[in-house]
């Protein structure tokens, strides 16, 4: 089995128990090769309440990748920023089948730090 498959397998597991509500959405993280995602989303109306990236966050010529420590805590301040502004203040995090370390902890942990709970 390969990487994708087993990311993909663990995945599945989590999304059977997390479940995001208008009171209490999702917060979902994406990791590609060069960038982070991430979207705050309600599934009991199948909608994306707000989300951001990496690539809104700088240009794209000043670096050559987006996945580091300094921009995952930068879009975890934003992330929770704009929930704010939204009327979020709980959130159920959903880590898509990465393991809770590098990126996707320094996201969960700046999003808590600027005001999200979960």
């Amino acid at each position: 089995m390969d990487k994708i498959a087993r990311r993909n397998r663990r995945k599945k597991s989590i999304r059977k128990k997390i479940f995001g509500t208008s009171q209490k959405p999702r917060m979902c993280v994406y990791k590609s090769n060069k960038n982070i995602y991430v979207q705050i989303i309600d599934d009991l109306e199948g909608k994306t309440l707000c989300g951001m990236s990496t690539i809104s966050l700088v240009d794209k010529a000043k670096a050559k990748t987006r996945k580091n420590m300094g921009f995952a805590e930068t879009l975890g301040g934003e992330i929770a920023k704009i929930a704010e502004g939204k009327g979020i203040k709980k959130i159920v995090f959903d880590r898509s089948g990465y393991r809770y370390h590098g990126v996707v902890k320094v996201v969960a942990e700046a999003a808590r730090k600027h005001g999200l709970e979960f």
